[in-house]
């Protein structure tokens, strides 16, 4: 029996996976009970809990013509804690139904135990990606809506 992935290896496939469009097949990474916070998401849902979850949002993002983004200029840091890596990388991007590109920085805090995805804090540019999807007035209205 092989040992479960570590945090660094379970990371690279995260981001092969996204930069590859095959957002179907992310959610194997993650545990059944994983929490995904989405820390500077300017609009709910900020924190999303368990694998259907993960499922539903991922499906939307692999929608034909939804998004499609490679990761480029990846950088993975050890932490103290065996369970947790810390990475830094860019987003080369485009939504196909505007053909709007981007490139936007991005950081993660992974925690995987036995080979899972258990917790996340992602921490994305949401301005960036609204920009380039033609959604920044309807962010801007969302927001103002929140108080």
């Amino acid at each position: 029996m092989s040992a479960p992935a570590t945090p660094r290896e379970v990371f690279g496939r995260l981001i092969g996976l996204i930069s590859a469009g095959r957002w179907s097949e992310l959610t194997e990474l993650y545990a059944e009970d994983a929490d995904v916070e989405i820390v500077f998401s300017p609009v709910p849902p900020r924190r999303i809990q368990g694998r259907a979850e993960l499922r539903k949002r991922f499906a939307a993002l692999g929608a034909a013509d939804a998004i499609r983004m490679r990761a480029e200029n990846i950088h993975v840091h050890e932490t103290g804690d065996p369970e947790v890596v810390i990475a830094e990388f860019d987003y080369e991007g485009l939504y196909p139904a505007t053909g709007r590109t981007f490139r936007t920085a991005n950081i993660q805090v992974l925690r995987v135990r036995d080979g899972l995805i258990i917790e996340t804090r992602d921490y994305h540019d949401h301005l960036t990606f609204a920009a380039a999807d033609g959604r920044v007035s309807q962010l801007l209205a969302s927001m103002d809506r929140q108080g």
